[in-house]
């Protein structure tokens, strides 16, 4: 099985950002995406959205841009085509890591058949994927350069997770974590942090295995956390919980950007890559999906710890003139933003306790039954904050 990468001459970028449609009264999901679609396709038949897993999703796909300020646009442009559309179908448009208080079992799925081949695999853990997340692609020369940017860009895993945390509740209840997202994407088989490769042989090998063993069927089965794309000749990061609004998501583009172009000029310079041991970047993962913006991750091979946000801030040192020369350095700005006000998860628990929502592992705390979350849950307040935030362009203080 030969894995054929095309390369990309210049590092550019594309985007897929999960997007979801809540009812406006009990902020429940509502499986209209394929009516949604109708009324944008009436006027704009090329509009570049497309369906998902989920009938209650649909997924903004970018072209092939040049930089981050491209992005924006790009996804800008659709995104009021959908919002334009909910107007006519009386619903809202609402995105984060996973919904709060909806149920998996509930949800309808989309009939392709691969979506199909999921749930068959998988049953009941596939029927909870009620998640969302947003995607990067970032062009790269060659297939040589593949896994060592893959295994560095691993050392900030726990960074672009931490900024995009916005899962913390699951059927009415505070999880304590930053990004239960994360821990629901990891149970499907062929999910979670990259395999320990090195060359591209190596994956090759791994992708022949996986097919021969019938893990696989297509290269697109394979949902790693950042994977190559070889017909686009990119890497594609896949870390993210989706982001509330399109601000902090150009952050994140902006970040995974002046990241790849970062580890692509160090080794064009000779430089070693950093690199950890995948039980230090599978620690990494789980603290910074559990503690989010306070974690306390491990940085080198010495088992060096430090405060992610500390980390940031030197990571946003070595990155700005990067960031300058693809013309995304106020974006990249925007990383402290997301520290200074709060990463989604913060602001979403802040608004839904605020409202009544117990704490994670509460001793008072009772399972409700599914009328009491669809009807009452005070988790619609953190439901009621996504939709303004995605509609206002930026975070909102609460």
């Amino acid at each position: 099985m030969t894995e054929n990468f095309v390369g990309s001459p210049k590092p550019t970028l594309g985007c897929e950002w999960e997007l979801a449609f809540v009812d406006r009264t009990t902020r429940d999901t509502v499986p209209c995406a394929d009516d949604v679609l109708a009324t944008i396709a009436e006027d704009n038949p090329e509009h570049g959205i497309h369906r998902e897993f989920l009938a209650n999703t649909v997924e903004l796909v970018t072209d092939v841009c040049t930089d981050v300020p491209e992005i924006v646009a790009d996804l800008q442009s659709r995104l009021e085509l959908v919002q334009a559309a909910c107007d006519k179908h009386k619903v809202d448009l609402w995105t984060s890591g996973s919904h709060p208080f909806a149920r998996g079992t509930d949800q309808r799925v989309n009939d392709k058949s691969t979506y199909q081949e999921i749930l068959d695999r998988t049953q009941w853990w596939g029927r909870q994927m009620v998640i969302w997340g947003v995607h990067v692609h970032v062009g790269v020369r060659s297939a040589d350069r593949v896994w060592p940017i893959i295994n560095a860009l691993q050392v900030q895993l726990p960074h672009m997770l931490a900024l995009s945390g916005s899962s913390p509740a699951w059927n009415g209840e505070d999880m304590g974590y930053a990004s239960n997202r994360t821990l629901l994407f990891q149970q499907l088989p062929t999910a979670d942090l990259p395999p320990d490769l090195h060359t591209w042989a190596e994956y090759e090998q791994y992708m022949a295995d996986q097919a021969k063993s019938g893990v696989i069927n297509h290269t697109g089965s394979m949902h790693l956390d950042i994977r190559p794309a070889e017909k686009f000749g990119t890497i594609e990061v896949r870390v993210a919980d989706s982001t509330s609004n399109i601000q902090e998501l150009s952050a994140l583009v902006a970040l995974t950007h002046s990241l790849v172009v970062h580890y692509d000029r160090m080794l064009d310079r000779g430089e070693q890559l950093p690199s950890l041991p995948p039980w230090h970047n599978r620690e990494n993962k789980w603290r910074a999906a559990r503690y989010g913006m306070d974690a306390l991750i491990i940085t080198d091979r010495d088992t060096t710890e430090r405060w992610v946000t500390e980390d940031l801030h030197d990571l946003l040192d070595t990155l700005r003139p990067v960031a300058k020369d693809l013309n995304c350095a106020s974006e990249l700005e925007q990383v402290t933003t997301i520290m200074e006000l709060g990463a989604g998860y913060q602001r979403q628990r802040r608004v839904a306790h605020a409202a009544g929502a117990l704490p994670a592992l509460a001793p008072e705390q009772k399972v409700r039954d599914v009328e009491n979350q669809r009807g009452g849950s005070p988790w619609a307040a953190a439901v009621d904050l996504v939709v303004r935030e995605l509609a206002a362009g930026h975070p909102l203080k609460d």
